[in-house]
């Protein structure tokens, strides 16, 4: 083989081996993360799970059912992939645990609660309907995920998250960090699911007052499909890009024992995803 083909390939594999071990190893821990909880496999594990909660489900259980699923993946994804320092153990505490299921009991309700508005106050009214399913799930969406981030990470505010210095020298632990790496990251989560029940809703509404829609209106529910799976895709990019993974605090943001250590002016931690 040439020397030089042999370099980029042997260099290829490297850098294949080097993006592998990004995602599926801990950055904090150095822990294999489980294959389901990966960010490569969010997207097709979560599209049918976030389609089936959109779904204009005929009853409540359905729609429990998709939504206990969807808030399931979505609470081991955020306790996978948070910042470890607050959770030295290997295992979820039991105060973890129980915030676990608080969370998914609450989210996967509250998520189906358009749907129990209209089967239980038999709601008849098509715009009331139209408000039920195309609209209320829109804040629901985005506040539920922000909701789930803030909740299930809340002990990285409570008990601070490591932060070093710009050599990579580990210098103290701050709660302030944490509060700010919860916040991005319930931000860039909000924006995901909030844009995910947003855009293909007006997409199907503006498809929807076409003449094709209107002559054939078994195609609305597979562009409704096809649309909430494209945005969705094209918005994880987006959303786990909104905010470093490695995230810098001011000084005066800090704690003010903390503020004497930072001498750039800045520290930096791992604000997880």
């Amino acid at each position: 083989m040439d020397p030089n083909l042999e370099y980029w390939h042997n260099n290829g594999k490297v850098s294949n081996a080097w993006k592998l071990s990004l995602c599926s190893v801990h950055a904090d821990t150095g822990e294999l993360i489980s294959t389901v909880f990966r960010p490569p496999a969010f997207l097709p594990v979560s599209a049918p799970l976030v389609i089936a909660s959109f779904l204009p489900h005929k009853g409540v259980t359905p729609a429990l059912f998709w939504q206990f699923l969807l808030h399931s993946y979505c609470a081991g994804f955020n306790q996978a992939n948070g910042n470890a320092t607050a959770m030295p153990e290997k295992k979820p505490s039991m105060k973890q645990a129980l915030l676990i299921m608080g969370t998914v009991t609450y989210s996967t309700f509250t998520g189906a609660l358009p749907q129990i508005i209209i089967k239980h106050l038999s709601v008849s009214s098509s715009s009331a309907q139209a408000f039920c399913r195309s609209v209320l799930p829109v804040p629901l969406s985005a506040c539920l995920a922000a909701f789930s981030v803030f909740v299930l990470r809340s002990e990285e505010s409570e008990n601070g998250i490591q932060v070093f210095d710009s050599n990579g020298n580990s210098v103290s632990v701050s709660k302030e960090a944490g509060f700010k790496a919860v916040k991005e990251t319930a931000l860039s989560r909000a924006t995901l699911f909030g844009t995910t029940a947003l855009v293909p809703n007006l997409l199907v509404f503006l498809f929807s007052r076409g003449k094709l829609a209107q002559r054939n209106p078994m195609m609305v529910a597979p562009v409704r499909h096809i649309c909430t799976a494209l945005v969705l895709g094209l918005m994880i990019p987006v959303s786990f890009s909104l905010f470093p993974q490695i995230g810098k605090i001011k000084k005066e943001h800090l704690e003010k024992e903390l503020q004497s250590l930072a001498d750039s002016g800045e520290l930096y931690y791992h604000r997880g995803l």
